[in-house]
């Protein structure tokens, strides 16, 4: 089979993923044994009879599910067709109750360089964008969704301009210490309608938000974790298998507490118009679980358990 540059690009990238401890954490012992399909989403060129690979690519792995970007010939630029794969990915992952946390991260060392500007600058006329944002999908996919549990993005290289935004999307963000996150797409004209202006202020405030957005200078790993855009900076080529840990342990927590912990940060953060009726939402929704789980938890602590703030 004769490869495009695309495609010598993405074999190189598989061998890569093949070789981080990560991998070996999703696939266990069979790792070695896995074959990855190359499929191209702009040429159409496939190696093999199997089915050609998406460019949005998942795996399972107990109760928690990987999404990755899987265009790494173009940074894993977003087209039409990944925003519609991640909006279905993301919307499944909600919708199974067996799932309690998702991890995204980017297929070939970045994570994602944001929309797609070769198609935005030659397929402008079939570009269609959904004014109503209590529709789907956003230009990046699944950008709108207020998602009923916890989001983790392995970042990794570039996650700049929509890529920052789906980088957003996320409750925490485990970032390589190569990392180089930025509204990039402030040199072109095109406009942050993916969240960016949105949920950046509340996550790191408005003057730090408007440095970035008015800028659009590139942020190193160690100044998003100043600004808590990071939440984690890890060793170059760890940030997937840190992220994957992380949502076990979440996942390891009572989930009905966990959540209705998580919902009313949010509410607070982006819906309560004042004070007192953020909390009479945390006190509604947190009273319910004392009966489904605080109470048992209280009998495990009497007995002895996770005495001295142990996690085990």
């Amino acid at each position: 089979m004769m490869y495009t540059v695309a495609g010598r690009t993405f074999v190189r990238a598989v061998d890569t993923i093949k070789k981080n401890s990560a991998f070996r954490l999703l696939f266990g012992r069979n790792h070695n044994n896995i074959k990855i399909t190359y499929f191209s989403t702009s040429s159409g060129e496939s190696q093999g009879k199997g089915a050609p690979v998406r460019s949005v690519v998942s795996e399972r792995t107990g109760s928690v599910v990987a999404i990755g970007i899987n265009r790494p010939e173009v940074r894993n630029a977003v087209n039409q067709e990944t925003a519609q794969l991640l909006l279905g990915e993301f919307t499944a992952f909600d919708n199974d109750p067996s799932l309690t946390a998702a991890v995204l991260h980017g297929i070939g060392g970045n994570f994602c360089a944001g929309y797609d500007l070769k198609e935005l600058a030659h397929h402008s006329a079939s570009l269609k964008l959904e004014q109503d944002v209590t529709k789907g999908p956003a230009p990046m996919g699944p950008s709108r969704m207020q998602l009923s549990k916890p989001v983790i993005a392995a970042v990794s290289g570039y996650a700049v301009a929509g890529g920052l935004e789906l980088a957003l999307l996320a409750d925490l963000r485990v970032v390589e210490q190569s990392t180089i996150m930025g509204v990039f797409c402030r040199r072109f004209g095109v406009p942050l309608i993916d969240g960016g202006t949105v949920r950046l202020p509340r996550l790191i405030g408005l003057s730090r938000a408007l440095d970035l957005i008015l800028t659009g200078r590139p942020v190193g790993a160690q100044e998003a974790l100043a600004f808590g855009l990071a939440n984690r900076v890890v060793p170059d080529g760890q940030a997937l298998q840190v992220a994957l840990e992380l949502a076990n342990q979440i996942s390891s927590f009572p989930q009905r507490c966990l959540r209705a912990d998580r919902s009313s940060a949010y509410y607070s953060a982006f819906d309560a118009p004042s004070f007192s009726q953020a909390m009479q939402h945390e006190i509604d929704n947190g009273v319910p679980v004392i009966q489904a789980e605080a109470t048992a938890g209280a009998r495990r602590f009497s007995s002895g358990t996770g005495r001295g703030g142990t996690f085990s």
